[in-house]
């Protein structure tokens, strides 16, 4: 076993190892020198990239996969127990591990900033990733998107710090402690899990109380959610630093300026003007920026080398990503699915556009959510000049009976928006090139498989 591997982690087995949690865990402890297996539904990058890593990789999911040697079988909440790999290792005895524990286990020994909150997390982690690793710190990471291509989610360096995204979805991130916390905003999302706002305050509390004794929770002072954080938070040895455009933030934001595609951004910490450059568009982006600096100053980092160094993050996958340009038409694919997200990089898509028009296909996630705040997702697409409704992508859920997604596309017409149902995916390319005119601006948007359109588009839009 080499150094560094939990004793149970030397052989494991990963049910759903394409996912972007899970690949990046097999990832590092393939890199680790672990004998990694898994299994996902369909073939893809990232199965190829663990592949090159000497991973083993089955398509689809049987019994037999199981190996007869394995030391674990990871699993996330969205294994169902009826997964015939999963009731094999149950058969078996084989350890049961949920994906959060088995992350938890790689930070043992390092010095762990784990990135929290409703939106934000996978950007906020990204940025920290990129820039310690231009300052030559070589941080190990774990990111729920690739930065440049498949299987670039995560990476095990020879440095003492660990980049983690925490996910409040199903409570797993109650497993980590960090020696450094990010808190971005606190919302109601993942109705699934969560029945009221109280239960998600209690959620954050909890995951602020994991804070190891000596270290900082990073939070906005701007988010409401936050800020009442703030106020449940009993910090005892815990330093609070709060972040953003209120005045009362402890590192402030003084300005964020628009410059095409890039923000320049102000801050004051510790009395000291900083000026940089955010490589992505959006006001949401900068104040993500402006988490990952105040979080490596508390681990230690020189504020006035990791500001400069924030330049060096370009994106993240599905993040506002440029697929492309044909017949004067750019598509961009936005991974936003909560009305918070899509009013931000639509926002953002406004400040870029000018006076040309933003064209949305808009694919709802989760029936639980559109129940939730279809409304609201309607009134975001307001934003847009004119949007494509798809079908909900139902991801992990059961169809819940009445909620489609013409609970969004009423709301968006009640506020104003020019909306059309789309029930066949299939339509889009040849609906947008039909809409679509030369410097309009057009966003494949959502957590779904909407993210495959966007070269279908262009196909479409260069013929």
């Amino acid at each position: 076993m080499a150094p560094g591997i939990p004793t149970a982690m030397d052989r494991p087995h990963f049910i759903g190892i394409g996912g972007a949690g899970m690949s990046g865990i097999a990832k590092i402890l393939a890199q680790r020198g672990a004998k990694v297996a898994g299994s996902d539904a369909k073939e893809s990058g990232t199965a190829q990239a663990l592949r090159a890593l000497g991973v083993t990789v089955h398509i689809g999911h049987a019994a037999e996969h199981l190996a007869d040697d394995a030391s674990c079988v990871v699993v996330s909440s969205a294994i169902r127990q009826d997964n015939p790999e999963l009731a094999r290792a149950v058969e078996l005895g084989v350890p049961v591990v949920h994906r959060a524990d088995a992350l938890a286990s790689l930070m043992d020994g390092l010095r762990p900033i784990a990135v929290a909150g409703t939106h934000g997390k996978t950007t906020t982690t990204s940025m920290l990733a990129v820039s310690l690793s231009e300052l030559g710190l070589r941080p190990s990471y774990a990111i729920g998107g690739d930065l440049d291509a498949p299987g670039s989610n995560a990476l095990h360096g020879d440095g003492d710090i660990f980049v983690a995204e925490a996910d409040e979805s199903d409570r797993s991130f109650h497993k980590y402690a960090p020696e450094v916390a990010i808190v971005l905003n606190v919302e109601l999302d993942h109705h699934a899990n969560y029945a009221s706002m109280d239960e998600i305050h209690e959620s954050f509390e909890t995951f602020a109380g994991r804070i190891t004794e000596g270290g900082t929770l990073v939070i906005s002072a701007d988010q409401e959610g936050a800020r009442e954080l703030t106020r449940r938070v009993t910090a005892g040895d815990v330093r609070v630093v709060t972040y953003g455009e209120a005045e009362d933030a402890d590192v402030r934001v003084l300005s964020v300026v628009a410059q095409g595609l890039k923000s320049r951004v102000t801050v004051l910490l510790d009395g000291q003007e900083l000026t940089f450059t955010v490589s992505v568009p959006g006001r949401h982006y900068a104040l993500n920026a402006v988490a990952a600096l105040a979080a490596g100053a508390a681990l230690g980092v020189p504020a006035a080398e990791l500001a400069p160094a924030l330049a060096a993050y370009t994106g993240v996958k599905r993040r506002l990503q440029l697929k492309g340009e044909a017949a004067g038409v750019q598509v961009i694919d936005s991974y936003a699915h909560h009305p918070t997200e899509m009013t931000a990089d639509l926002e953002a898509m406004r400040a870029v556009a000018g006076d040309a028009r933003i064209l949305v296909a808009y694919q709802p996630h989760l029936f639980s959510r559109t129940q939730e705040l279809g409304k609201e997702m309607g009134e975001a697409l307001a934003l847009a000049d004119s949007s494509l409704v798809l079908d909900i992508y139902p991801a992990r859920e059961d169809p819940i009976p009445g909620v489609t997604s013409e609970l969004i596309i009423d709301a968006a017409r009640a506020a104003g928006a020019e909306v059309t149902a789309v029930p066949d995916k299939s339509e889009v390319p040849a609906l947008i090139a039909g809409m679509a005119k030369p410097g309009d601006l057009v966003l494949t948007m959502g957590a779904g498989d909407v993210t495959d359109l966007g070269p279908l588009i262009l196909d479409r839009l260069s013929k």
